[in-house]
This record gives C-alpha cells, structure tokens and sequence, in this order.
C-alpha cells in the first residue's frame, strides 16, 4: 500500500504539469492574480454565483427521469405507433454522424490598449475608469442635490459645499472598506479594533456624513426618465465607456453571476436585530468577463421592479428572461468571433443559434431543469438505465452545433458551436489521473474554473459598506467591480515590475492616495 502510495505521489506532479500545458494551450494567464490559493473544489462545473451553485449539481443529472404526468393515460389498442425518437431527431436535424470544424477565427490582441508608463499610481490604474470629469459630476449633484433638501426641509448651517479633493476622500473611505473587511465605514474614526488614525485624520466623521446623507449622482429624476436605475445609470454608462477604452478582451469570455452576497462571517456574527435591519437586495448583477484574465468587460444590472413578471424571481426561474440578460451583454460582441461559456440557465439552442448569425460563439453546460432544451433531441437528455463508465461521452451534431452527454460520477450535458465534436481533451484530477472528454468539455472546465478561482479570490475585496438605497448598492457594486479592474491591468504593465503590490496592498495604496495622505509604500 505504501508503495502504491508513493507512485500516485510521484505521479501528481506529472498530472499538474501535463494540466499546465494544456491549459496554456487553452490561453489562460496562470499569475495575473499574484496569489496563490485552493482550487475551487473538485467540481469544474459548478456556476460562480451562490444562487446558482445548486444549478450545477443538478446539471450533472442525479435528477431523475421524471415520471409522466398525472392522468396520462397509455395509448388505445390499434392506435399507431408514435414514430421513434431517432426519426424525430433526424427529421429534426440532429445525426450522430459528425465531422470536424475548425475553430472560429480570432487575430486580435487581447490585453490593455494604453501603456502605463512604470510610475503609474494606483489611482492612475483607478482613473481610466472613473476619471475627474466623472467625479466633478458627483460633486455638482451632491451639491445640487444639499441645496434642494434644504430648501425643502430647512437650512443645514453645518453644511459646505462639497470639493473635488473631498470627493475623492470620500469614495478612498467606502473603498477602504473592501481592504479591511468592515462593514462600518464610521469604525475609522472609533477607538475599535477598525479604528485607523491616519486615516481619520485627512476627514472628520461629521464631515464625511455630511457628505454621505447629501451624496448623489443624478440629483433630480428628469420628465422622459422611467428607469429604475435613473439615479446611478449615467455612471454605469460612464463606467462602460472606460472598461471599453481601456482593454481589449481575449477570444475566450464567461457570462454569469459575480459573487455579490452578504459575507458568511457577518451572517454568522451580527445580531437578530442587524439582521433585521437588512433589506434583501433588490437587483440581480450580471457581468462578461475576460476568462484569461479575470477583466470585467461589462456589467448588467437587473432591477427588481415589483412582483411584475420581469421581477428578480422571475428571473431566476425563466430561462428566456436570462437570455435577455445575455443578448444585453453581448450587445457590443458582434461579429468579434468571441467564444462565450455560459451556465444553465443561459445555454439555449434559440440563443445560440441567434448569437452565430452574429458571429458570436458559445460552450454551455445544459441541465434539464434550468435550461430551455427547446429543440434539443429528447433522447440525448434522458439518462440510460446503467451508468456509462467514467469518461464516456455521446455526441449528435446539427449544422455547427454539437450536444454533448458526458459521464463523470454523473452525466453531464453540453452545448457548443465553438469546438469541434471529434476533437479530443482530457480533465486532470490530482486523484483521479486523466479523464477522456471531449475538447468542448476540457475548454468549459478550465475557463468556468478560472473565474471561479477570480470570484472565491477577489470577491473578498468587494466594498462591504451597504447601503439601504438600491442605487447606492449598485455604485459600489461598480466601484468594486472598477478597482478589481484596475488592479488587473496594474498587474499587467510595467508599474507592477517597479512595485509588486498584492491585490490587498494595492487596496491601501489608493485609498491613501484617494485621501491625499503622504505617500507610504505598503510594507513587503
């Protein structure tokens, strides 16, 4: 036994070196985050968002074949045979003849589009997207927005008007927050364990709540407005016009979910009473990401306006709604040869089909009961009586698509027009050795696995002030979102050369050059 053991020992660095290479062959950047950690568990098929965790597990179909509906009865004697499922499908367009294609073309180069000279700061990296001219906007509606509340509810005489430099201070505040890990913005100027005197010294506390109890973006909802997101909207678009300027995203894209809920450890830690006091979040925010280096591309953000039928629950059980999500977001992918991996409740034939008309290509995993399988054949979603073994897989083709089952400790289902049916990869476990799959199968893994390493990493550092106004709750979101970012191209110029900060010190550093603090290199 102990022999046996260490063979498999000797043998796990092989298996890691071979999933390596394959995975470079695949275009995807190891290091671009700079921090080592565990893999996302031994599940490559599992969504990125908490709420659609438990879409994989039931993608790979434990589910059992539902039996027919109650009251269906069997067909009368002497009625004809209803014609077999293979006709069906043939007639249909799917035959389990299948034939290589090649991969679609794409010659861009991903990356930065501006070279960032080595003594670029942290807030230089944070400015692509959020600019003064930005900034200036917040400072002439936040004061718009004091001088009409108090001529409505009575004069502030505490009140001055807002500067560009408190602006600044003020945002370097909130962000500070997805450094330290506290809810409390206010806990700066405590004498509590999150208490930081620097800090608290470039803004008193009386100062800074000022400025957040008058703090807006659109003071004023304007007659032709009607959407929800009115009062944070011209920031998001802002926001875009800089993701777009400032990157060139690789071939290779995932749609889905960003790790956004509350932190377990305050669930587990506040009181009955905090709990209470929370509002349930009121949006859903979706996002297209660079799956070789971990860049947001855009962001999409669905309101929950009401228990109307585009509600967010709606819009967690209605596949067509989340394929509204997906034509929203690729609304700028067109024609790009752009490979998209999507989840469950996504993948769709329709979808697909529509986005190849735009030269957009796609790889989703399927499941039964969260995907819209209109189209597909029945027989390639129903699960055979004995278990296949480990690795077996059945392909039918139709024009460029292909669905693929896969058995691995459950089936798998698949849907692609970006990759070759008979091509084949392989899936590398430290355990397990090689497992045969298809290539379509190998590429879904190793991309929904980077991005899961991206979400369990850098969701972390999101901004944990939360605030109870819907749109407030989405600019931070953003922010978050903008830093994260901008640490992604930080980490790809010349400046990380000169500086090699982590992702928590690059943090600090533009806080404290948010607030105009003297500059203080984080400590190695």
């Amino acid at each position: 036994m102990a022999e046996g053991g260490g063979g498999a020992r000797r043998r796990a660095p092989a298996l890691l070196e071979a999933a390596r290479a394959r995975y470079e062959s695949l275009h995807i950047s190891d290091d671009v985050f700079g921090e080592s950690g565990p893999d996302s568990g031994g599940n490559p098929f599992y969504s990125t968002s908490a709420a659609s965790r438990s879409s994989s597990a039931a993608s790979s179909d434990d589910e059992r074949e539902r039996p027919a509906p109650p009251g269906t009865a069997p067909p009368p004697p002497g009625a004809p045979e209803p014609p077999e499922p293979e006709e069906d499908e043939a007639c249909a367009g799917w035959s389990a003849a299948l034939r290589d294609r090649p991969p679609p073309r794409f010659e861009d180069t991903g990356g930065p589009t501006r070279k960032m000279p080595p003594s670029a700061s942290a807030v230089d990296f944070f400015q692509l997207f959020v600019p003064d001219n930005a900034l200036k906007n917040m400072v002439v509606q936040t004061n718009m927005y004091a001088r009409k509340f108090q001529e409505r509810f009575g004069s502030d005489s505490s009140w001055a008007e807002v500067t560009l430099a408190e602006m600044k201070a003020f945002l370097g505040y909130v962000i500070s927050t997805g450094v330290s890990h506290c809810e409390s913005v206010l806990s700066i100027w405590s004498g509590g364990f999150y208490s930081n005197r620097s800090l608290a010294l470039a803004m008193s506390q009386a100062r800074f709540e000022k400025i957040l109890k008058y703090f807006h973006i659109v003071a004023f909802r304007s007659s032709q407005t009607t959407h929800g997101l009115y009062k944070v909207q011209p920031f998001l678009d802002s926001l875009q016009s800089g993701f777009d300027a400032a990157f060139r995203p690789s071939q290779t894209q995932v749609l889905h979910e960003p790790l956004i809920d509350e932190d377990p450890v305050f669930i587990a830690t506040c009181t009955e009473r905090e709990l209470r006091k929370r509002k349930k979040r009121k949006f859903s925010l979706w996002v297209r990401q660079c799956s070789a280096t971990g860049f947001i591309i855009q962001i999409y953000v669905h309101l929950k306006e009401g228990g109307g039928p585009d509600g967010l629950d709606a819009l967690k059980n209605k596949p067509q709604l989340h394929s509204l999500v997906a034509r929203s977001l690729c609304r700028n992918a067109a024609g790009k040869n752009y490979i998209i991996f999507t989840g469950p409740s996504i993948t769709s034939l329709t979808l697909f089909e529509e986005f190849e008309k735009q030269g957009i290509y796609c790889c989703g995993l399927l499941s039964s009961r969260k995907s819209d399988c209109t189209g597909l054949p029945p027989s390639m979603l129903s699960n055979p009586a004995t278990p296949p073994v480990r690795g077996q897989h059945q392909i039918k083709m139709k024009g460029n698509m292909s669905l693929i089952c896969w058995y691995n400790k459950g089936h798998f289902r698949f849907l692609t027009n970006a990759y070759s049916p008979v091509q084949q990869g392989v899936i590398i476990k430290r355990r397990s050795g090689e497992i045969p799959c298809p290539l379509a199968v190998e590429a879904f893994a190793a991309h929904l696995s980077y991005i899961c390493r991206y979400d369990d990493k850098y969701s972390k550092y999101f901004i944990s002030h939360k605030p109870n106004k819907t749109w407030q709750q989405v600019f931070w979101f953003a922010i978050s979102i903008a830093v994260n970012n901008a640490y992604i191209l930080y980490k790809m110029s010349d400046a990380y050369h000169v500086k090699r900060y982590s992702r928590a010190q690059f943090g600090e550093r533009l806080v404290r050059e948010l607030l105009g603090l003297e500059d203080e290199s984080p400590v190695h």
